[in-house]
């Protein structure tokens, strides 16, 4: 089958690969389309816990052999530990996640647990069950800041993930939304999904801060531009530094919460949230054409603003 397969530093490919072989409890799933991450353009220009060769691809849907419509959640947790009785398998210590630790969506058939299966409402496009795994990240961002209703907030990133949180925060009753990006393109997508203001910079103060991007420069703007006791809310990997005063943090009582993934309840509830939205704004390409699609990403390019490959097209 075909697949688009990390191969080196920078480098995608499409390959001709072998058929994936289920382990007891899986299932094989016909792709019908996998979203390119952000986190994966970054990890492949700088390649760290994921190894080549690697079949990419933690974002997508598609069908099983006996007809079903599901998308997949990627996190595969032990289920035994502290952290899993808890409800919190996306911190477990031996955690997996498809695309990442193993072949993930980038393919024409992969193969999946049947514990990771969502179905799909009927009638819900493709397109939009490629959006669900990025819902699901921006659902678990606002359940870790308290959904507040009535909040004034800024969002650093217009990618999806800025874009599904800044749409979040519309349908979850916040009283202002303001985002950043240095992409005009990227601003212009985020004022028709519904942002009060659309800048290169936030300005202003805010209760709640979104950075979607995680350089230290963005991290050291979510703060200061943070209303005393508010919260910034990190969810981009871009940098593993920070550049902030401690020292005000502690003086105006301002929290920073890291953010990873989600629980198995809020993919679900990401299911039902998506299937809801126009997904206008998200362009699909053929797997065929996914190594020119995420290199030119990858190098720098801002549009499109989400992609999506799909085994289907093209054939």
């Amino acid at each position: 089958m075909k697949a688009l397969v990390f191969t080196a530093p920078s480098v995608v490919e499409l390959r001709t690969v072998d058929e994936p072989s289920p382990d007891v409890g899986e299932i094989i799933l016909e792709v019908a389309t996998a979203g390119i991450c952000g986190s994966e353009l970054h990890g492949v220009r700088t390649p760290g816990f994921r190894t080549p060769p690697l079949v990419m691809g933690h974002e997508f849907a598609g069908t099983t052999s006996d007809g079903r419509r599901v998308a997949v959640n990627p996190i595969i947790s032990c289920g035994r530990c502290d952290l899993c009785a808890r409800g919190r398998g996306q911190l477990c210590r031996d955690r997996a996640l498809l695309g990442v630790h193993r072949p993930g969506g980038f393919a024409e058939r992969v193969a999946v647990p049947r514990s990771a299966l969502h179905d799909l409402p009927d009638g819900m496009s493709w397109t939009a069950a490629g959006l669900v795994e990025p819902v699901a990240n921006a659902v678990h961002v606002w359940n870790l800041a308290g959904r507040p209703e009535g909040a004034r907030v800024g969002v650093i990133g217009c990618g999806s993930i800025g874009l599904l949180c800044m749409r979040l925060a519309r349908l979850w009753g916040a009283s202002s939304i303001a985002v950043a990006d240095t992409s005009e393109r990227r601003r212009e997508v985020a004022r028709q999904e519904g942002a009060d203001h659309a800048g290169p910079a936030l300005d202003g103060e805010f209760d709640v801060i979104v950075d979607a991007v995680g350089l230290p420069v963005t991290h050291a703007a979510s703060l200061a531009r943070l209303a005393p006791g508010g919260t910034a809310v990190w969810i981009g990997l871009l940098s593993p530094e920070s550049a902030f005063d401690a020292t005000e943090l502690v003086r105006t009582e301002k929290r920073v919460l890291g953010s990873f993934g989600y629980a198995g309840e809020e993919f679900a509830e990401a299911v039902e949230i998506a299937a809801d939205w126009d997904p206008s704004w998200v362009d699909t390409f053929p797997l065929a054409d996914g190594a020119a699609v995420f290199t030119g990403l990858m190098n720098g390019g801002a549009e499109p603003v989400k992609a999506l490959l799909s085994p289907r097209s093209g054939r």
